[in-house]
């Protein structure tokens, strides 16, 4: 489409159901939390795992999104991921959080994506949603910044917001 001139190079845009659906712009603070996180685990070197940062996730032909952060297999590059063999998606919000708590998570819910954190970027509180089924998450938490967080395929990441560089 951006051959076509459709789209413009730069221009932010995920795919649900074959429709075109713009993203929102990511604020400092956004930039900032994703990136402290992703370094954080990255710095972890956990064993068979690899840490994917603004990659395409495509769930299938008609639907692919872009999650600030895919912890996945070594095994598997990102283009080949499917929504089970994802060991964890996360998103991190600022304007976006009832869009990510909702339609989102439904999206990665009936897809089989197993874990899905959506982190506030302001508070750093974060949803933690397990069990998808094809109408939702059957489990969602929300944790404090001062909560150990630790994904229930990869408790080697284990981390703590809180103690993260993100003033």
């Amino acid at each position: 489409m951006v051959e076509a001139g459709l789209l413009h190079p730069d221009e932010r845009i995920e795919l649900i159901g074959g429709e075109i659906v713009p993203m929102s712009p990511k604020g400092r603070r956004h930039e900032h939390v994703a990136e402290e996180l992703a370094q954080y685990w990255i710095a972890r070197d956990a064993v068979g795992v690899k840490i994917s940062t603004e990659r395409q996730f495509n769930l299938d032909e008609a639907t692919y999104r872009v999650p600030d952060i895919i912890v996945r297999p070594s095994t598997i590059k990102t283009y080949d991921l499917t929504g089970p063999e994802a060991l964890l998606v996360v998103e991190v919000a600022e304007t976006s959080l009832a869009y990510d708590n909702g339609v989102k998570s439904k999206i990665y819910a009936s897809f089989g994506v197993r874990e899905y954190w959506v982190i506030n970027a302001m508070t750093l509180e974060t949803r933690v949603h397990r069990a998808p089924t094809p109408e939702g998450y059957a489990s969602i938490v929300a944790q404090a910044a001062s909560t150990t967080l630790t994904p229930h395929l990869v408790p080697a990441l284990a981390v703590r917001l809180a103690d993260l560089d993100a003033p």
